[in-house]
């Protein structure tokens, strides 16, 4: 079958194709609008679809809407419930229930061709919980958690997979929501709710969790399989703190005391489900999921043997899962992930006209992955744009920003880059068979979503990567998955010595990550990056405005002059 994944109604529109069972393009409508998580999640924006993602989807196969035989929306409106009855303070959530329903016809309207028959709606949270239990590798027979904010009436879902069939054992009903309350303080201490949950889990390391004991009386599991996790009085904690303030001891306090009873209920919620399966493999998803602090804990104190986390845990993600439920349900035997690399990309040819047209100067050295590294070595920021773009929020050695890790104020330097807050930390990437004798916790891990122990030895050897608690969230880097990032790697230590590199999201704070291109050099001519390796191209900084001879700027000087000519394949904008 060929079914487009639709995820639209909350916050992180994005489209998924899978072809036959297999996950063909996945994208998220950010990348291509250029918004920050594609829209806020409020009601009155809850019409809006992930448009230019699902065109490009189809358009990467040589589809035409009318050639699929199935889209899914992954939210069901008729398992609702006014959100008085859920105990929720929204009064505008029944808009969302009317625009879930006019779906069809908004989808026909977005892709002319389409048959609206052909839509089907997914229950939220299974649409959650198979992007993780049919994407991950070796879980025929698994179990799967879904915690986030809110789908239609629950907040989570504990689920067995038994080859290609989903079963679920429990679901929290609202307004007991881990993701809400999670939400509730992040907009306390001064952030974008729904947006930044992950600085208050950065800002945790700063503190203590000494207010633990007033947060498990509103916090706590049941013993059933649920939990209770409402009407936090975050006032009677700390003060609040205003977007523009400083933070203080106390805000990093509270923070560390939400995160110690968030991974608490997350380890009571795996027990009473392995109690359940006895499964080996637990699959995580749901923007809860993101949390790579609770799910290293997780993985060190719970049940399970492994634990694995859809790369795209956010509500991106449903729209992959409920394409690949529907074609579990149809027959369709659903292949594993074998990477997050399923966005947009470029040939050679392609770039290089982009960068002709550009009118910038531009080498083709004759390895890249050498130039880059020794870059690195002499302490310059690169900007990695290779291949295809990843699905997530993790930038994974595709469109990122590379540093040397030896250096520490390297950190407050990629953090003045990005313009973001210096209590962010940067992350490692290092080669999978090197990580066991520098990091200590689970492997492989080459999405990012674990935390692990540096070892002693390392730390004062790659300080820019160690967070304040000692950590470093790694992304190890398989040389038969990742041939260039591994070559990276290789020369880079044979440099240096060191077979780590700095290892953050090519963004700046604000905007999503670069995609396309002229993303690329958009964010390359206003950064202060030294170098922007796009495909086998180098850009230098001080060459940026120069021009490159009589052929006029734009030539690459190891072969013949790139027309001009549009962009195909991967390419369409």
């Amino acid at each position: 079958m060929r079914i487009l994944g639709i995820n639209a109604l909350f916050h992180d529109p994005a489209a998924a194709l899978v072809i036959d069972g297999r996950t063909v393009a996945a994208a998220e409508e950010e990348r291509f609008s250029r918004r920050k998580h594609g829209k806020r999640p409020v009601p009155f924006s809850a019409w809006e679809l992930p448009e230019q993602a699902a065109a490009w989807c189809l358009r990467r196969a040589n589809l035409r809407p009318e050639d699929l035989d199935a889209v899914t929306y992954s939210y069901d409106p008729e398992l609702a419930r006014p959100a008085g009855d859920m105990g929720l303070d929204d009064p505008w959530d029944h808009l969302r229930q009317t625009y879930a329903r006019e779906a069809p016809g908004f989808l026909k309207a977005a892709l002319p061709g389409l048959d609206p028959g052909i839509v089907r709606f997914v229950p939220h949270h299974m649409a959650h919980a198979a992007s993780s239990a049919f994407a991950a590798p070796d879980a025929e027979d698994s179990s799967v958690l879904v915690l986030d904010g809110r789908g239609e009436r629950a907040s989570h879902l504990a689920a067995r997979r038994v080859r290609d069939t989903l079963e679920p054992l429990y679901a929290q009903d609202l307004p007991h929501s881990l993701g809400l309350v999670y939400e509730e303080l992040t907009a306390h201490l001064g952030f974008l709710r729904s947006s930044d949950e992950f600085k208050v889990m950065a800002l945790a390391s700063h503190g203590t969790p000494r207010m633990l004991a007033e947060l498990r009386r509103h916090v706590y599991p049941t013993g059933d399989g649920g939990f209770r996790a409402t009407a936090v009085p975050w006032h009677e904690l700390c003060p609040p703190r205003g977007a523009d303030e400083p933070w203080t001891q106390a805000h990093a306090d509270v923070a560390a005391s939400a995160q110690a009873v968030l991974e608490e209920t997350l380890l009571d919620l795996a027990r009473w489900l392995h109690g359940k399966t006895h499964h080996r493999v637990l699959t995580l998803a749901g923007g809860v999921a993101l949390n790579c602090v609770a799910n290293s804990r997780t993985a060190r104190e719970g049940p399970f043997s492994q634990v694995w986390v859809q790369p795209a845990a956010g509500d991106a993600g449903t729209a992959l899962g409920g394409a690949l439920l529907l074609a579990a349900g149809h027959g369709d035997d659903p292949e594993p992930m074998t990477g997050a690399d399923l966005g947009r990309d470029w040939s050679e040819a392609e770039l290089g006209a982009w960068l002709k047209t550009a009118a910038v100067a531009f080498e083709r050295p004759p390895d890249i992955a050498a130039t880059v590294a020794r870059a690195l070595a002499e302490n310059r920021i690169v900007a990695w744009f290779q291949g295809r773009s990843e699905y997530g929020p993790r930038a994974l050695g595709h469109r990122s920003l590379l540093a040397h890790p030896g250096h520490a104020g390297n950190l407050e330097r990629l953090n003045d880059v990005k313009g973001r807050e210096q209590f962010r930390p940067v992350a490692p990437m290092v080669l999978a068979d090197r990580a066991p004798e520098i990091f200590d916790g689970p492997m492989p891990s080459p999405y990012m979503l674990f935390v692990h122990d540096v070892a002693d030895a390392w730390r004062e050897r790659i300080p820019a990567v160690v967070h304040v608690d000692g950590t470093a969230r790694i992304q190890t880097v398989d040389p038969a998955r990742e041939p260039l990032v591994a070559r990276m790697l290789g020369e880079f230590e044979k440099l240096t010595g060191l077979p780590v590199v700095v290892n953050t999201s090519l963004n700046t704070a604000g905007r999503p990550m670069v995609d396309d291109p002229r993303d690329a050099l958009e964010c390359f001519g206003s950064s202060p990056v030294d170098l922007l390796a796009i495909g086998p191209y180098a850009i230098r900084r001080q060459d940026l405005f120069r021009a490159s001879g009589p052929e006029g700027p734009g030539v690459d000087p190891q072969g013949p002059e790139l027309e001009p000519q549009a962009s195909g394949g991967g390419g369409v904008r």
